[in-house]
């Protein structure tokens, strides 16, 4: 991962992408990077300050697993300039998190953000999971209600999703009782825990931005809002480093691009294998019909939705770029707004002027919604480079 950071500067160019020196915002997770020893955490934080600038007021964010931070790695934290931890919770109550392999307590938590706090480190995450295995009305309002209680100044509520990508997804798809799957709620009672939260979280003081997210009200000084996540739901330029990292950057623009895009999204092997042995990237070429989907689909995620006035001059400045441009824009703004319609007349968006933005129940069928404004996915390609490690 050193190596991918420090040939960062000549991959970006090898692919024909802009990539900005000034950096206000970095993240080290998923996964537990808590565990990894001070030299290692201060090693990874040492080469991105060597390549990029970072600048003062940084958001500097590191994902804990809770009775994972030791002194020393408190200590390392701060030595990296951590200024935000989040904590992977995902329920207060003991058997809920044991359930899904977390081998932390309630009173891990509580311990860990005294610590954290006592040591200067008072931005501080909570995760929650709805419909964890054994999870009840009851044992779930405990769990908000502790979140609450702590004072942390940003949650996040997640509902469980069910795939074949971990044991319990695939128990549960098959109908099994292992890993606890019959003990977990079914869907409505999972999305009623997340309505709850909302209203709860809402009433404690810590208001909802985005689909899963909740912040305290900002100072004069300081928002609470993640700006890592904000850079993702409003399509700025990002990188990515470890296995199965993402990135979305800026093209170089020269000539003339069929396309019309302007960004470019990358993935890193999912595998570590592959990872190790320098597999290339896979490349995606985000067109301007995708972009302006992108920008619908994770813009919405936000509370405060998306200005179309706002997309519109955006989109007219693009394409008085590139005035050879084939796709016909007053097209594309017809399809959106056949999707916006479709939408209020389900209840599931609001329109207030030019600002468009999920109602509560849209949050609840968000992925119905975002389905709405997508057409297909542009065909994923390899890129290798030559002399540059390309990971």
């Amino acid at each position: 991962m050193l190596e991918d950071i420090a040939a960062s500067r000549h991959f970006a160019a090898d692919i024909g992408c802009a990539l900005d020196d000034c950096v206000d915002s970095i993240y080290l997770g998923g996964g537990t990077p808590s565990i990894l020893d001070a030299p290692q955490l201060l090693r990874i934080f040492a080469i991105v300050r060597e390549h990029f600038s970072v600048v003062g007021d940084a958001e500097v964010t590191v994902e804990c697993a809770p009775g994972t931070l030791t002194s020393p790695t408190i200590e390392a934290l701060l030595q990296c300039g951590v200024n935000r931890v989040s904590l992977g919770v995902q329920s207060f109550v003991d058997q809920e998190a044991q359930s899904v392999g977390r081998l932390h307590k309630r009173a891990n938590v509580l311990e860990d953000i005294s610590r954290l706090r006592s040591a200067g480190l008072t931005n501080i995450s909570i995760d929650l999971i709805a419909g964890l295995p054994h999870q009840t009305d009851e044992s779930w309002a405990f769990s908000v209600s502790e979140t609450i209680a702590t004072g942390v100044p940003h949650c996040s509520v997640y509902m469980l999703e069910v795939d074949d990508d971990s044991r319990l997804g695939r128990e549960l798809i098959a109908g099994g009782a292992r890993y606890h799957a019959h003990f977990v709620p079914d869907d409505d009672a999972t999305a009623d825990y997340y309505q709850r939260a909302c209203e709860e979280l809402a009433g404690g003081g810590i208001e909802q931005y985005e689909i899963s997210n909740f912040a305290r009200r900002a100072t004069a000084a300081k928002s609470y809002e993640s700006r890592h996540n904000l850079k993702y739901w409003t399509r700025q330029p990002y990188l990515g480093f470890g296995v199965d990292a993402h990135s979305m950057l800026s093209k170089v623009v020269s000539g003339y691009d069929p396309s019309g895009g302007r960004t470019v999204r990358l993935a890193t092997p999912d595998a570590l294998d592959a990872f190790m042995n320098h597999a290339p990237h896979t490349l995606t070429p985000v067109s301007t019909q995708a972009a302006l989907e992108e920008t619908f689909f994770l813009g919405l995620r936000l509370n405060r939705g998306v200005d179309l006035d706002e997309i519109r001059l955006a989109e007219g400045r693009d394409c008085s770029r590139a005035t050879n441009a084939t796709e016909n824009t007053s097209s594309v703004e017809a399809d959106f707004e056949q999707a916006i319609e479709e939408c209020q007349r389900d209840g599931l968006l609001e329109k207030h002027g030019a600002v468009v933005r999920l109602t509560p129940r849209g949050r609840l069928l968000s992925n119905e919604v975002f389905a709405r404004f997508l057409a297909e996915n542009p065909e994923r390609t390899k890129v290798g480079t030559g002399h540059v490690n390309p990971r």
